[in-house]
């Protein structure tokens, strides 16, 4: 099970470096690659899979990381998701594939927030 746990590991950073790459390649024009809300949905489902996995098998009893920290990463995901759906839905419907700014950027800088969280969060 170690193993499968370490499969959804690789997953989960492949889903948010879409995201993040993503973003970052189209910060100069008006649109967001559609890779994000697929590397959103790769990066939560995976998530969900880890904490799965770990539970059942892979983390020693009392054991894992703090489930309030898994929590405000669910959220976060969650909301990242959403938004990405939205930009999607706002690319199709535009003429130019142009997405709003602020959902936009709302899906960098929460992108960068659940980053953070999992990497200082201890």
């Amino acid at each position: 099970m170690e193993f499968l746990y370490n499969v959804f590991v690789a997953l989960h950073f492949v889903g948010w470096a879409i995201v993040l790459g993503g973003y970052l390649a189209s910060l100069r024009s008006p649109g967001l690659y559609q890779g994000v809300f697929h590397g959103a949905l790769t990066a939560l489902v995976a998530g969900i899979a880890m904490v799965g996995i770990g539970e059942a098998s892979v983390w020693p009893e009392g054991g894992g990381p703090d489930m309030a920290k898994i929590g405000v990463k669910l959220v976060v995901a969650l909301v990242i998701a959403v938004l990405a759906f939205v930009a999607k839905r706002q690319a199709a419907k535009a003429s130019d594939g142009a997405v709003a700014p602020g959902v936009k950027h709302a899906i960098g800088g929460l992108t960068l927030v659940n980053i953070l969280v999992a990497v200082f969060w201890n």
